[in-house]
């Protein structure tokens, strides 16, 4: 067995070792290209594969867990052994990763426990979690023939807390669940962080996070470790090597040859975990959330990053740019040339058949009864969208005013099935106005959460409960008597497209496409509003034509040879007769 060791120096079997890894999400990536990315990892010169390990995939609901297919955590690390790539594994509770709520699960949310504590309840969660998890990963270890070579304990935690009796419960966890590799955390580089974030005290290996200045950050380390007496190797656990989008905002860019001298800079001092080398897609409703003082900012499906690998997983100039370098730098070691993604083009096929959501409400959903609205965790309905539904009675003569109180994330309010307003964060609480034509009008209220945020303060905040909130107040009181409908958009097979379907309602959309070849393909939504795609049943993910993306990566895993069924669901009324597949991202102008 090899024997990989922390010292003054990382060693393999007595022999210096620097690490040159990249990280890859095995949940961000369909699994038959898992090959690829690992494959383009190894043939940049790098010798270990980094990946974070998501909770709330790996149980969504509490004591169901889930480690097929594209969560099989233990196939995606065999692969990168076959290839000769070792791995770093952070299987902490939370991940960061801009993933939705951090990786912990929303049925944490209704416990009322405090998170990343040692609070008895969130422990017991995560006991209950690593039973299932850790004799997964134990057979991967370096010390049992695999490839683990380290896991984290927690992630960046100096950026949250500093509970070193949270810490310690977690290492312990860990070394009971027959953990023997060595240990670390990841923080950032500066003191306040390392401090609050690491368990240096107890001999515990300290990583920083940063995306420039390697020189600058890497003496923040070693002063860190000077004061309490550790003579450790050097590691950025993350380097930014490009950055993550929001809606709304500019696409970010990083140069490619700044980049790979950046990340030549880091290796002079130390080792290196590229963040990311493959980035790959949110897919799903998993797309994480920016923390603001009052309005909360959702980040995209696509997770690009700009990374050295793109989306699909083609390598970009920043792959050849930093290949280069290490060839130079680094003769020795083996380089390849990179496997490419063929992606298609298709143009213009039609739609099928479209439906609205309210005539589609008893077929898609189970309805519930509540006489007050109930968030979506409460529930049991963690993501997506939930539609409210009540009788709204003529009070007044002509006109009503109602407000949506402590409600999250973006309501769509709908009067007699027509439109009246749209509501984001920082509209929620506004008036209404309405206007009566009858003793009684109803009123429906389609809720989407958009995501939870992924980092800093906000993971223990109310807004993270998502749904309607305490209610609908009208004139001065609160409307009771609800019907709520949980739209988890697992029964689309049921759809009944010969239903009616009105314009400016929240609706879906048909599409079929006969494939003989299937390749990987981005699809153009540049002319629908907001929504979902499904390809073959499979969520894809969200759009939205604030940009800044307008196309939606599909992987050649989702489709099929034969027929292919595409669905959009739309909530603004805004849609195109038909679609096309095009070969590269759009973006907004």
């Amino acid at each position: 067995m090899e024997r990989f060791e922390i010292k003054e120096n990382f060693y393999l079997d007595g022999q210096p070792f620097k690490i040159l890894s990249g990280a890859i999400h095995y949940f961000r990536i369909h699994p038959d290209d898992w090959y690829r990315s690992l494959y383009n990892l190894k043939a940049l010169g790098f010798n270990t594969v980094e990946t974070y390990v998501p909770w709330n995939l790996h149980e969504p609901k509490e004591g169901q867990f889930d480690f097929s297919q594209a969560l099989d955590l233990e196939a995606f690390l065999n692969l990168a052994q076959e290839l000769g790539l070792y791995a770093i594994v952070r299987p902490s509770p939370y991940i960061c990763a801009e993933w939705e709520f951090g990786g912990l699960p929303a049925w944490l949310i209704p416990k009322k426990c405090r998170l990343r504590s040692s609070d008895p309840l969130f422990l017991t969660a995560v006991a209950n979690y690593y039973q299932q998890l850790l004799p997964r990963l134990i057979p991967h270890q370096l010390d049992q023939g695999g490839n683990i070579l380290m896991m984290q304990i927690e992630n960046e935690y100096g950026s949250y807390g500093e509970e070193k009796a949270y810490l310690r419960a977690i290492r312990k966890l860990l070394e009971a669940g027959g953990v023997t590799t060595p240990l670390f955390t990841s923080d950032g580089p500066w003191q306040a962080t390392l401090r609050a974030g690491s368990l240096i005290e107890d001999d515990v290996f300290v990583t920083g996070n940063f995306g420039s200045k390697a020189k600058q950050q890497f003496q923040q380390m070693r002063d860190f470790f000077a004061k309490h007496h550790k003579q450790w190797p050097l590691m950025c656990m993350e380097f930014w090597d490009g950055w993550f989008n929001r809606w709304g905002e500019p696409v970010i860019k990083r140069d490619p040859k700044e980049t790979a001298q950046a990340i030549m800079e880091v290796l002079e001092y130390g080792s290196i975990n590229l963040y990311m080398f493959h980035g790959g897609t949110n897919f799903g409703f998993m797309n994480g959330c920016s923390a603001r003082k009052d309005t909360d900012l959702p980040q995209v499906t696509s997770y690009d990053y700009d990374a050295i690998l793109d989306e699909s997983g083609q390598p970009t100039a920043k792959f050849y740019c930093l290949q280069d370098k290490l060839k130079k730098r680094y003769p020795e070691r083996q380089y390849l040339e990179p496997l490419l993604v063929e992606t298609m083009q298709i143009e213009a096929l039609p739609v099928k058949a479209k439906t609205s959501l309210f005539a589609n409400l008893e077929t898609i959903s189970h309805v519930q009864h509540r006489f007050y609205p109930e968030n979506m965790e409460a529930l049991g309905h963690a993501y997506g969208y939930i539609l409210y539904r009540t009788a709204l009675p003529a009070d007044k003569a002509d006109q009503e005013t109602i407000r949506l109180i402590a409600s999250r994330d973006r309501a769509h309010i709908f009067m007699d099935q027509h439109w009246q307003a749209t509501q984001y964060q920082d509209e929620i609480g506004d008036p209404i106005e309405l206007a009566l034509t009858q003793e009684v009008h109803q009123l429906d209220i389609l809720m989407e959460n958009m995501g939870r945020v992924n980092y800093g303060h906000k993971l223990a905040a109310p807004s993270q409960s998502k749904g309607l909130g305490r209610g609908v107040m009208a004139d001065l009181h609160y409307l009771g008597d609800w019907q709520i409908y949980p739209l988890a958009f697992d029964r689309l097979d049921q759809l009944d497209f010969t239903q009616d379907w009105q314009a400016d309602q929240p609706s879906f959309y048909r599409f079929d496409y006969q494939c003989s070849d299937p390749k990987a393909t981005y699809l153009d939504l540049s002319g629908f509003g907001k929504g979902l795609v499904f390809v073959n049943q499979v969520n894809i993910g969200r759009f939205w034509d604030i940009g800044p993306t307008l196309s939606l990566y599909i992987p050649k895993g989702l489709l099929r040879k034969g027929r292919n069924t595409i669905i959009i669901f739309e909530t603004e009324g805004r849609y195109q007769d038909s679609i096309s597949f095009v070969k590269a991202p759009l973006y907004h102008s």
